[in-house]
C-alpha cells in the first residue's frame, strides 16, 4: 500500500461536515470606485442561495470575495468580514490556499486546462494544495467526481483524451468535477450556464440539486426560472443612481418570487427592469 509522504494532506474518506458562509459588512471599491456597500448575507449550509440583479450591481465581485479572488486584482480593495463556519477567511493567520480548497468555484465560461486530459483536469487541484494520494486512489477520486458531476458515464472510456476536447456543458461539468477533488465545503458557480444550450442547463441544475446534499452552493444567475429551479434561498442586489451595490431583499425563493417585500423586488422578477 503506497502510504502519503510526511508532508502530504490525506483526501477525506468521510462526507465533509456541511458549512455555513456569511459575508458581513462587505464593501467593497475598484480604485476609487465602491462597488458594493455593506452587504451582509449568510449562506446556509446544505442550501442553494441564489443571487439575482441587473448587471453592475456587484454580484459576482461578491462571489469573487467570498474566496479571495477579488484581492487578485490590483486595485481592488474591501472591508468587512467572511466567515465560513464562524471563522474569517481573510484573518491574517488563515493561508489563501486554504480558503481556495473549502471554498471553490465555476465560472461563467467552462476554464478545462487545454493541455490536460479528462483525467488530469479532474485531479489538477490535488497538487495545488499539497494532496498526495495513491494512483488507485486516484482513480477511484476522478471517477466519484465525474459521476457526482453527472459527466462519468459519457467519459469513462476517454478518459485520456483532452478536457478542452468535450462539448461546452460536458466542459461545464468537468469543471464541476475539477472544484469536488478537493473537498470543497462550498461551491461559488458564477452563471456557470448562461453559455449553454437549455440541454446542457437542465444537467448541470440537476447536478447542482443533487450536490446540495453535500456541499453549500452560492449561484449568480440573470435567469429568474433557474433561481426558482435549484434554489431555495434568494437574494436580490440592486445598485441604483450611481449608488452601490446593496441586497434589497433576502430570503425564501419561493416566497420572494410569490409575494416580495420590496416593490423593487417585484418589478424586477417580473421582468420589469434589468
Amino acid at each position: 500500500m503506497l502510504r502519503p509522504e510526511p508532508e502530504s494532506i490525506e483526501v477525506a474518506t468521510t462526507p465533509t461536515e456541511l458549512a455555513t458562509l456569511e459575508g458581513r459588512n462587505i464593501s467593497a471599491w475598484f480604485g476609487d470606485h465602491q462597488v458594493l456597500d455593506r452587504v451582509s448575507l449568510t449562506m446556509e449550509a446544505g442550501v442553494v442561495t441564489s443571487l439575482i440583479g441587473p448587471s453592475g450591481c456587484g454580484k459576482s465581485t461578491f462571489l469573487r470575495i467570498l474566496n479571495r479572488m477579488h484581492e487578485l486584482v490590483p486595485s481592488a480593495s474591501l472591508a468587512g468580514e467572511v466567515l465560513l463556519d464562524g471563522e474569517d477567511i481573510y484573518d491574517p493567520s488563515r493561508k489563501l490556499v486554504d480558503a481556495r480548497k473549502h471554498i471553490g468555484m465555476v465560472f461563467q465560461k467552462p476554464n478545462p486546462f487545454p493541455a490536460q486530459s479528462i483525467y488530469d483536469n479532474v485531479v489538477a487541484g490535488l497538487k495545488l494544495t499539497g494532496t498526495r494520494i495513491s494512483r488507485d486512489e486516484r482513480d477511484e477520486l476522478v471517477e466519484s467526481c465525474l459521476t457526482k458531476a453527472g459527466l462519468w458515464k459519457e467519459v469513462k472510456d476517454r478518459l485520456r483524451a483532452p478536457g478542452a476536447g468535450l462539448s461546452g456543458g460536458q466542459q461545464q461539468r468537468l469543471c464541476i468535477a475539477r472544484s469536488l477533488a478537493v473537498s470543497p465545503r462550498v461551491l461559488l458557480m458564477d452563471e456557470p450556464c448562461s453559455a449553454l444550450d437549455p440541454t446542457s442547463t437542465r444537467v448541470i441544475e440537476e447536478t447542482m440539486l443533487e450536490l446540495a446534499h453535500e456541499v453549500t452552493i452560492v449561484i449568480v444567475t440573470h435567469n429568474m426560472q433557474q433561481a426558482q429551479r435549484v434554489s431555495q434561498q434568494c437574494a436580490f442586489f440592486l445598485a441604483s443612481q450611481g449608488t452601490p451595490g446593496a441586497i434589497v431583499e433576502h430570503g425564501d425563493t419561493e416566497a420572494m418570487f410569490a409575494d416580495p417585500i420590496d416593490p423593487r423586488t417585484f418589478d424586477y422578477v417580473n421582468g420589469r427592469f434589468g
